[in-house]
């Protein structure tokens, strides 16, 4: 039936076969514009997500480490983490247990202009307070304080390892932590 149509167009000195590609060819460079406009617009906001303050935090993180507790005693740590950082900010899941301990950490911190600040709380405990601090690319220092507790923290990410070191003055002494995407 098609033949019949474009035979009998043909003798009448019209060319729909013609007509038709035209119209696939024009539809398929608008397709690839459209395609070619995606990609550089993804690429674009990828790479202004990429070198933001918490470059390559995002996401789902495992590990563990050693905990030092406030007698002088170290016990292994099973950690996980997850950050979600939507542009200039990020939220914080970290959760760390051993047989005998666990921390449940979370924080909501912002950074400007090298300098980090936020809210941090220790669910099992019911301890909360601020965080501030200087970083960017992945690597911060920050130093959390509540009324009786301060700890110094180091955040360093490199590529899709991470380490984590808290030093306190109370509660426990600290902690060193390795984790990994």
């Amino acid at each position: 039936m098609v033949h019949q149509r474009a035979s009998r167009a043909a003798v009448d000195g019209k060319l729909p076969v013609a007509k038709s590609l035209a119209r696939t060819f024009a539809h398929s460079r608008r397709l690839a514009f459209a395609a070619a406009a995606f990609f550089v617009t993804s690429t674009a906001v990828a790479h202004a997500q990429a070198g933001g303050p918490f470059a390559g935090m995002a996401g789902n993180w495992h590990g563990g480490g050693t905990v030092t507790l406030d007698d002088g005693s170290k016990e292994r740590l099973r950690c996980r983490a997850t950050y979600t950082v939507p542009g200039g900010s990020m939220s914080m899941v970290l959760t760390c247990a051993s047989d005998a301990y666990k921390f449940d950490l979370r924080a909501e911190v912002v950074a400007q202009g090298g300098e980090v600040s936020g809210t941090w709380s220790e669910t099992s405990r019911n301890v909360g307070g601020n965080l501030a601090g200087r970083g960017g690319g992945g690597n911060f220092q920050v130093v959390a304080t509540a009324a009786g507790f301060n700890a110094n923290i180091s955040l360093r990410t490199a590529g899709n390892k991470q380490s984590i070191t808290i030093r306190a003055d109370n509660i426990f002494r600290g902690a060193d932590l390795s984790m990994s995407k």
